[in-house]
């Protein structure tokens, strides 16, 4: 019990630095501290919006209302509630930008490790494989890829996307792994006859890791940016209720562009997307900071 209770509090104990610089960063400037509001609030829209909401409702006898006390945004052409809809439409394009920045990052960190580390043949053949994915263009995939998949789920997407957009990380992770490999202390490991697998997890990738984290954001901005436009242009069905379905019907079926009682219906998916995007990079300045070492001595 006094090993366990002991073993407790020295983990506390080394958790705690840690919490107290990631505060002490975010909390250095407002807008630091906005972005992280801005990032939580929309990924607990995301995950608890559509539990309050439920089913998209329709109101034909309440088509292009007004703002109101019933209708916070109104409705749209089809007379549904467009506070719903964005809502409601905000855990799709979340889940597929994070599916995809987690695949774009694990694919292209490992690949990028493993080849920066091994060189030889076995970089060779990395990177002859990173190129060909380079090579391969997203958006013609996508287009055909739609033919077969409906893209109804967030996964389907966010595995597309993540395939296709992991060659420009393994680049980098690799050059930055070619880096470390000279290290005094890779050559100390290797000299201790430790493993491959010890030396690339356990040495090898905490120093990869804030460069991978910074990754991961920027990713997201992309990818929200790439599924909106795809179901913005109509490239892919429209399957699932989320923000680039919303700007398509808003343009092209309630005509946003010609009646201003339709305006809100474009501006609402437009301004979500905008806030994200401004949360993520205020965010990301707290995160440069918190692992950049020269930037903490002269905060």
């Amino acid at each position: 019990m006094a090993t366990a209770t002991a073993t407790l509090a020295a983990s506390v104990r080394s958790r705690r630095p840690a919490w107290a610089a990631f505060r002490k960063a975010v909390t250095r400037t407002p807008g630091r501290l906005a972005g992280l509001i801005i990032i939580v609030f929309f990924v607990l829209m995301g995950i608890c919006g559509p539990w309050f909401y439920g089913r998209l409702a329709v109101d034909p006898n309440a088509l292009y209302a007004p703002p109101s006390a019933k209708h916070w945004l109104g409705t749209d052409f089809a007379g549904s509630d467009v506070l719903q809809e964005v809502v409601t439409g905000a855990r799709y394009v979340l889940a597929t930008a994070a599916l995809s920045a987690l695949f774009t990052s694990l694919f292209g960190v490992t690949i990028g490790l493993v080849a920066g580390y091994q060189r030889g043949l076995t970089d060779s053949v990395l990177m002859r494989l990173t190129d060909f994915v380079l090579t391969i263009p997203g958006l013609p995939l996508l287009i055909l890829l739609s033919t077969v998949w409906s893209f109804g789920s967030p996964w389907e997407m966010g595995l597309v996307l993540g395939i296709t957009g992991w060659g420009g990380v393994a680049r980098a992770v690799r050059a930055q792994a070619l880096s470390l490999r000279e290290r005094g202390f890779l050559e100390a490991a290797r000299g201790l006859g430790l493993s491959r697998r010890h030396i690339i997890v356990k040495e090898m990738l905490p120093n990869i890791a804030p460069y991978a984290t910074m990754q991961l954001m920027l990713s997201m901005i992309a990818f929200v940016g790439a599924e909106v436009g795809l179901f913005f242009l109509g490239l892919v069905p429209f399957s699932s209720t989320n923000w680039g379905v919303m700007l398509n019907q808003a343009v092209f079926s309630g005509g946003a562009m010609e009646t201003p009682a339709a305006l809100i219906y474009l501006l609402a998916p437009l301004v979500c997307i905008l806030l994200l995007t401004l949360g993520i990079v205020l965010f990301l300045d707290a995160i440069d900071e918190l692992f950049n070492p020269r930037l903490r001595e002269r905060a």
